[in-house]
């Protein structure tokens, strides 16, 4: 379906997700970028941390015998390296271009929003300007800002940014559109927001995300739409007892099942597996180690862990099955993951596996082909290879099955 062909009314959400995602990009910016290399606002008005180094500075660039003074008209014009800006000019950067550009003072509309998120209020998106095609552009360049983001707490600060001026709601609410477009970059951004973010994750599970998630999964989409909404799951259920409890309420492990069962999902099972045994995990690690979180973590989210009856729910919807059949996928990064999630169960599901002919045929047939690829790796000087250590948790697993 092409931008034109959209309706004013299907368009809404393409211009509600458009801005949102233009305004998060551009807190991306700010916070990614060095001060001295560009700033969005008017020279004269810029900060630093040394008061007494402003004036000469300005003066400095500000000097048309030292620098070209750039002269603007009504009409945006990129600004060149060197060229100085006239006070009460009005600069933006481009997001299609990285280019600064310049023009005389106008207040439009979407620059209004941005100054008022940087005072903590909250947007006002106009839904009914922005094509599909300009969805996909904010996206590419909001994706390209959280690539190079240079530590986690600049991807922390940046899903606040989303919190603070009330964009996490309407997100969640794209999850909604009749469009999959919308769909997709909604659970990308979601996904994006949650991940270590305890407060985004809190905040969307108040705001009825699990559920929208889940709904997805469930139903009829196109594949690139359900792998963002599996990214999106996977960042709000990581480290979340209490999103976890209620992912296990609302029947969050069927739903995963029907996903592993479908035709030509196999990337979406893959990612399914690494899923369940990162929440296996989890959930070990915590009942190893109990006593010495309990110093570290709140009684609360102590209680919420207890409350996860993960591997019961495993056992009863079939996973130990699923898991050992799943070692039939080609790819080599794919048993891999698989191999270790029938670790993770073993002690859950050793009775499956023991009694699983289908299991114990698969695993001998995979040892000798790593068997041989092992050999092959140590021909070649490689002492402790790929294969090898495939190879060392299906001996292992054998081992522990005989």
């Amino acid at each position: 379906m092409t931008p034109q062909s959209l309706s004013p009314s299907r368009m809404a959400p393409f211009g509600m997700l458009l801005g949102l995602l233009m305004a998060f990009c551009f807190t991306s910016c700010l916070n990614y970028q060095n001060p001295n290399e560009f700033a969005l606002t008017n020279l004269e008005k810029s900060s630093t941390k040394e008061p007494d180094k402003k004036e000469t500075k300005v003066e400095e660039e500000m000097d048309p015998e030292v620098l070209e003074v750039f002269q603007p008209t009504h009409e945006w014009q990129a600004l060149r390296p060197g060229q100085a800006v006239p006070a009460g000019s009005h600069v933006r950067l481009n997001l299609q271009t990285g280019a600064r550009e310049v023009k005389l003072q106008y207040e439009d509309k979407f620059r209004n929003n941005l100054k008022g998120l940087k005072k903590g209020k909250r947007l006002d998106i106009n839904t009914n300007t922005y094509t599909s095609q300009d969805l996909k552009s904010a996206l590419a360049k909001f994706k390209e800002g959280a690539q190079r983001e240079s530590s986690k707490e600049d991807e922390m600060d940046n899903a606040q940014d989303l919190l603070s001026f009330g964009g996490l709601q309407v997100v969640i609410n794209g999850l909604n559109s009749t469009e999959p477009l919308v769909k997709e970059y909604a659970a990308f951004v979601l996904g994006a927001a949650f991940s270590s973010n305890p407060k985004v994750q809190v905040e969307a599970i108040e705001g009825g995300a699990l559920q929208k998630l889940l709904v997805i999964l469930a139903t009829e989409q196109p594949l690139t739409a359900k792998k963002k909404v599996l990214f999106a799951l996977c960042s709000l259920l990581r480290h979340f007892p209490y999103a976890q409890q209620q992912f296990l309420k609302l029947g969050g492990l069927q739903v995963l099942k029907g996903l592993v069962q479908e035709k030509s999902t196999e990337v979406l099972a893959v990612r399914v597996v690494t899923l369940l045994y990162d929440l296996v995990t989890e959930k070990q690690m915590f009942a190893e180690e109990e006593a010495e979180l309990t110093q570290d973590v709140s009684a609360e989210k102590l209680q919420q862990y207890r409350q996860v009856h993960l591997l019961p729910g495993l056992r009863e919807q079939g996973w130990c099955e699923i898991t050992a059949h799943l070692l039939a996928l080609p790819e080599h990064d794919a048993r891999e993951k698989v191999l270790q999630t029938l670790g993770a169960l073993l002690a859950t599901c050793w009775d499956h596996y023991r009694k699983d002919p289908q299991l114990s045929k698969m695993l001998a047939s995979l040892q000798a082909e790593y068997q041989a690829l092992a050999t092959l790796e140590l021909q070649e000087g490689e002492d402790e290879g790929y294969f090898r250590e495939l190879l060392g948790s299906i001996d292992s697993l054998l081992r522990k099955l005989r």
